[in-house]
This record gives structure tokens, sequence and C-alpha cells, in this order.
């Protein structure tokens, strides 16, 4: 492609054909000599008490190098990290754990102890010889339950299961709601589910640590989507500095959220390493994945909404009631209240929002970031109050977002939550989908077909979403979410990117070897991106929230600025010109109104490096590392439209198209992007349609393979029609906002509300499962 503009191109992501071809490198690649290898003992009780812990039998058996447990830790290993813990009770200890359990287990496939032996098979047989002497206890599962006094206790010293309780006066919402009432309005109420999911990625998480004595230096492989903030926290739990900690994350097959935590198997893969001078390999079996990797979602949520006659909303009452799990993983406690609660308005210009939580413990996997992190959760409550206003009066679904909208003009615009918005055109995205889909025409056949008794069921969803990404301003958590860029121009003219980000499936290797290639005016092939290596790659706080193009690709964009500038003089010495007096353009510098005087990107390169030729004062070389900390949040947005159709006879949904106009600001590269949003979609929808973790009374876990929790496969998807508009952020110089999360966050409430308007109900919960569907048809 030469040096033809770069952004803006789709071009096919330069990380592929080593990932196709079976030449990349996974955790589980990793092989050093004299490496040992780690099992797990878990929990088979969801709430028990430990009495005992029997392991002669273990450390016996031929292969085993080493047994340990929770006393073996005391002293040595810190709990396992969290970085944002809340008052009143998890600022005291609600919810920590360290890396083993100790004392009592609190959900089926906690942790208990580890065996390290010659192979797997080893350590796997071990496991069955390890005693350990249980009371069962009774299990708080049903998360409501689990608030009421007389409930199962997880933590007995703090007398209740609810970690954080927020509940505002209500004066003031309560009177716009009698006011709206007493003007001829109405109120509808709603109780909605979003179940608890298995992020479940195609690679498992995994962990290789070496520790070598002769210098105290402890090397990690993890399947990571945070290196920096591993190596950082690994460092502080075993008592080293952090110059002794180095991580490396190779290919990462898949993250979705749940590969951004400290996970106890990492740090006793590092603890058993240094105590026993061999690397240790840790690998996670699928049915581990699905007990003990963090689960997403799981909220119940309460709603009120307030509207006039015409549809516009005055006043959202919103209560949270977030399931955390046993324990807290890096962000549990704060996924609903930081991102969930903030986002509750949607797109919509609502002047009064009440906003109540709790957060609390069940005897349950912890929850954390999944997919959206608390925004589809919040896109979903709104999207379906907004159906449920326009049901009450007789409208179009599309009339009353239509008439709620906040307007382009009102932006940057400061929401009744408190979040402050960009920008946006949330009215062109939605007329953008209703005329790719024919939406008229779509409901005028719905009228048609319900008016045959005989034929499939017929709905029509809409979603229009907002969600906040490029998380980095400053007081966003505890530390900064900034991100890095190390730019090196060698004296080939070629250029090095180190990004502190940990892309892992976003394509940045392509992005941002595009940004640099129209910034340096030189083909893509001479641009090189590394990431993942905490000794090479400056300090990063990783990939997640959809915030690695709009903080870390800003990063690079201001170290490509920076560095032009340097070259502009040394090309002006060159040149025997004035700095102000040097163009650069298509790669070359030249003097201002002759263009003919002019030296190459690959010359300057060359000068800068070879440095004799340089003018006093220059220095030698072309490198700078730049940290971006952006002012505020960018907020992407967009329109999807569903339709199903649901057989009455079976209860089985199929949808018949998926139209999705998303917006994302700038776009870089449109085919990833339109990548990033049929992964989500496939996600949304699964989630819709197919996926849910479910766990006996007695905390059971009762999906634990793939035979129980279904995921959606090619065949139950639709053609996705895709269609975006662009309105650009002025957060970052690169206008880009995000997009690895749309997909997931539009496309459950499109695939909601479409089914509930098939059955002709306000509302109905997920997942869609044809029995479900079944029952709710067959009692209308």
């Amino acid at each position: 492609m030469g040096i033809a503009a770069m952004v803006g191109t789709p071009i096919k992501r330069r990380e592929d054909p080593r990932l196709i071809t079976g030449q990349a490198t996974y955790v589980d690649d990793v092989k050093l000599l004299g490496m040992l290898h780690m099992a797990v003992l878990r929990s088979p009780h969801g709430h028990a008490r430990i009495n005992s812990i029997n392991t002669d039998a273990a450390r016996q058996h031929p292969g085993v190098v080493a047994v340990y447990t929770a006393q073996d830790l005391k002293g040595i290993v810190g709990n396992v990290p969290i970085a944002l813990p809340l008052p009143p009770h998890i600022t005291n200890g609600m919810g920590r754990r360290g890396p083993l359990a100790e004392g009592k287990v609190r959900f089926y496939g906690d942790p208990v102890a580890v065996v390290i032996a010659e192979d797997r098979y080893t350590a796997r047989d071990a496991l069955d010889l390890i005693d350990v002497d249980y009371e069962v206890l009774p299990a708080a599962i049903d998360v409501e339950k689990a608030m009421q006094e007389g409930a199962p206790l997880l933590y007995e010293e703090f007398g209740t299961n609810v970690g954080v309780s927020i509940h505002p006066p209500t004066e003031e919402i309560d009177k716009v709601f009698a006011d709206t009432l007493a003007n001829g309005g109405v109120v509808v109420k709603g109780r909605f589910v979003n179940q608890r999911l298995a992020p479940s990625p195609m690679e498992t998480r995994g962990a290789v640590a070496e520790f070598r004595k002769s210098d105290k230096s402890l090397h990690i492989w993890s399947s990571s989507q945070i290196p920096h903030l591993l190596r950082n926290n690994l460092a502080e739990q075993l008592g080293l500095p952090q110059t002794q900690v180095r991580v490396t994350v190779p290919e990462v097959g898949g993250g979705f959220g749940c590969k951004l935590n400290i996970y106890p198997e990492e740090t006793m893969a590092a603890f058993a390493a240094m105590k026993t001078g061999r690397p240790v390999k840790w690998i996670e079996d699928r049915d581990e994945n699905l007990a003990a990797t963090i689960h997403g979602r799981d909220q119940v949520d309460y709603i009120e909404a307030a509207a006039d006659k015409n549809g516009k909303v005055t006043g959202l009452k919103v209560q949270v009631v977030s399931n955390l799990g046993a324990y807290l993983q890096f962000f549990t406690d704060a996924i609903a209240i930081a991102f969930t609660l903030p986002m509750v308005n949607g797109c919509y210009d609502i002047p009064a929002t009440y906003t109540s939580a709790d957060v609390v413990f069940t005897n349950k996997a912890p929850t954390d970031a999944y997919r959206g992190a608390g925004r589809p959760e919040a896109t979903y409550l709104i999207e379906r109050a907004m159906d449920l206003v326009a049901r009450e009066l007789g409208k179009d679904p599309s009339a009353v977002r239509m008439t709620n909208f906040v307007k382009p003009e009102q932006f940057p615009h400061k929401m009744s939550t408190g979040a402050v918005y960009d920008s946006g055109n949330y009215q062109l995205a939605l007329d953008k989908a209703m005329q790719l889909i024919d939406y008229q025409a779509l409901r005028q056949e719905q009228a048609r077909r319900r008016a045959n008794p005989n034929g499939k069921l017929m709905g029509i969803g809409i979603s229009s979403y907002v969600e906040i990404c490029g998380i980095g301003p400053k007081n966003t958590a505890p530390f900064g979410l900034y991100e890095s860029a190390r730019v090196r121009v060698e004296q080939s003219g070629t250029v090095t990117v180190y990004t502190g980000a940990s892309p892992h499936g976003q394509g940045e290797e392509t992005t941002f070897a595009q940004l640099v290639s129209d910034e340096f005016g030189i083909p893509i092939e001479k641009v090189l991106v590394l990431h993942g290596d905490t000794d090479s790659t400056p300090e990063g706080r990783g990939t997640y929230g959809s915030r690695t193009t709009a903080v870390g690709g800003t990063a690079v964009f201001n170290a490509a600025q920076k560095l032009k500038e340097k070259m502009k003089t040394i090309a002006a010495h060159m040149l025997e010109a004035s700095v102000p007096d040097i163009a650069f353009e298509d790669g070359r510098f030249s003097v201002a109104g002759s263009p003919q005087k002019s030296v190459s990107f690959e010359e300057v390169a060359a000068a800068a490096n070879l440095s004799n030729t340089l003018a006093p004062g220059i220095e030698p070389g072309l490198e700078t590392t730049v940290f971006f900390e952006p002012d505020a949040c960018t907020f992407p947005f967009g329109t999807h439209i569903c339709v199903v159709e649901v057989d009455k006879d079976t209860g089985e949904i199929e949808l018949a198209r998926y139209i999705a106009v998303d917006d994302c600001g700038r776009q870089l590269n449109p085919l990833l992007v339109a990548g990033q949003v049929h992964g989500g979609i496939a996600q949304g929808v699964g989630q819709a349609l197919f996926e849910e973790v479910v766990y006996g009374e007695d905390g059971q876990l009762l999906t634990s393979t793939f035979m129980d929790y279904a995921m959606p496969i090619a065949k139950e998807m639709p053609q996705f029609e895709l269609d975006h508009t662009v309105t650009p952020t002025q957060v970052n110089p690169l206008g880009v906002k995000g997009v690895g999360e749309a997909g997931t966050i539009g496309s459950t409430p499109a695939v909601a509300a479409a089914v509930a308007d098939a059955l002709n109900v306000a509302h109905i919960d997920m997942p869609y499962k044809s029995e479900r569907m079944w029952k709710a048809i067959h009692q209308k």
C-alpha cells in the first residue's frame, strides 16, 4: 500500500497470520528446563467450614515435589489485590481473601490447596490424596434472600452479607413522580434481571513462573490483560521489589474482562517457583474456568419511570442489587457503583434521577468485569424502561426515544446522574438504523402477521445505547489510569513502538502502526508495535474498558508529534534553514516555498542516529516516551434493531434480521471496527438467548461444562447488517471513542425488546430458552 493514507483504511490485522497458522505463542506453549506442574484442589461445596486438611499422603506420592495450603502462606503472601475497597465493610476486610481458603470455603471451586509435581498427571492424581474435613454450611445463593435477616452469613463478624448499601433520601424524586401523575402522566415499574454469565474465552487462564535465586528475579508468563498491574501487585503480594518482577504476556486467546485480575493461581505458581527453585506451570481446565474464573453481570434492577402524556420521561428511580459472589477480585465491588449507576440515563435527557445500590456477597464465584462491565446492565434497564413507557402510552418505541434524546447542540451535556457526555447525535443513529431496516414496512408486515394466528410470532426490538469508555481521567481509580508509549526511530528509518497497553485481539498492532505510518509518511511495513513485556514497555494500565486506542493510541500519536518536532530541527540544520520554515509532507522535510530543497524521513533518521552531522545542542537519537492521561471519558453510542421470529409450537427463536449503527467517533480501521461489533453482538445475543450460570440451593454449580452452559454458535446468528455515523470526540486529538464493547451493550436490549414485542408482553426475563418461551406463549 506504500505511503498512501493509512488511517481510515480497512486493512487486515497484521496479527492474524501468526495466529491462524499456528505460529503464535500462548502461555501453555512456554516450556522451561526442569519445569514443574501445579494442580489446584478446589472446594466441592458452596459453603463449608474447614475442620482440617491432611496432605501427608499427597506429599509422599511419587513425583510430588510440594503441597501447599493456607498455613504455608501465613506471613509470607499477601491477600488477593483489589483496586477500590469501599466503605463501610469492605474497607475493614469483608470479602478479602488469601490465595488459598483458610477456615472456610465460600463457593464451589474455592481453591483449598495446590500440588506441585513433576508432571500434570501426577499433580492431578495427588489431589485425590488430600483429605479435607468439611463441615457443610447452609449457602446464600439468591442475592435478594442473602440480604435478609437470618440468611446464611459468609462473614459472620460483620453480621450481614451486604458489603455496601447506598440509599439517598427520596423526597425530591418522589415529588417529581407526584407532579407528573398530577398532570396526567404515567408511572411504569419493572424488575429486570441480568443473569450471571461465564466469560468463557477460548483460551483458559494460565501462568508459568520462574524464580532465579542468583539475582532473586521472578519472571511470570500470564494470559493477562494487565501486565504492569499484575507485576506491581504480585511484587507487593510476594514482598519483592518491582524491579525484580517481570511479567510477559504472550498471545491471549480471549479476555473479555475476565483476565483483568490478579488471581490466586498466578500468586501460587510464583510462590511455588520461589520455594522449589524450579519453574512452575499451571493451566486451567475448562471446568475450572467455568467454576473459578470470575463471572459477569448478576444484577437485579428495580426501575420506576415517570413520563408525561407525550412520552417525555420526567423522572427515573433505579435500585441496583449487585451479586458480588463470595470474594472480591480487582474491580468486583465497583462495577455496579462506578459503571452502572452513572449510565442509567442512557441516551436520554431525564431531568431527575434517583439511584440506590446494594452490593451483596453470596456463595457463588466472584463477579467482575465482563465485556461491558456494568454498562450493559445500565443500558438494559433504561431501554426496557423506555419500552414500558411506550407500551403504557400506546406509542411506538422509536417515538418515545426520539422524544427523550439529548440533542446534538446540548453537548457536552451533564446528565442528571452526574456523568458528563462528550458528544453525540443519537437521533441520527436511530434514523439511519430505521431506514436501513425499513422500519415502517416492518411494522406493517408485523400487523399483517398478527392478523394470521397460524404463523410464527414476529417481534421488533430497538436499543439506543451509550457507554462510557476511554477510562483514564484522574481520580477514576485510586491509581492513575494513564497510558504510555515509547516510540523509537531507528537509523534505517524503521520505527519501533512500545505500548503500555496490552491488546489481545483488538488489533492495535495494526491500528497503532497505521497511526505512525500516517504521521511519519512511511510504509506501514516499516513500523513494528510491541507490547506485553514489563521489562521493555513503559508503565501502562492494560487493555479493558474500550480504552486502548482512545488513551493508548493518543500516547502513540503524541509521541510521534514530539519526534517530528525534533526531526524538523535536524532537517532545518541539514537544509540550512530555520525550523519554522520546515514543512513535512509525504515522508519528506522541505523548506517552505522551495520544495526542491528537501530531505527524506530516512535521511533525517540516519543523521539523528549517526550523530556526527548534528548541530550543537541536539541530542543524538530519535526516541521518546509519552504518558497520556485524558481530561474526561468518551461516550460512544448507537442504535441496534433486531427482528425475531418465534415458533409458537416449540418456543424456538430465530433472529431474522439484525441492524447495528454504531458511532465510535473517528474510525482508524473500519474493518477492525466491524470485527469488534460482530464479536460484541454475538456475546450480547448469547446472553439474551442462551447463556446462564446456574447454582443449586446448596451452592453446587449446575452449569460446570459446555453441555450445561449453552454458548451461541455461528448458525444461530443472522448476517449482521452494519453501518455507522461519525461524531468525533474532543477528549483526545484522534477523535476516537472506543468500540470493543459496543456490540455487547447494544445487542442484549434489542433482542429482549424484540422477544417481548413478539409475545406482546411488557417484559420477560432472559435467557429466552425454548422452554421458557413455550411456557410464556401457552400461559398467555
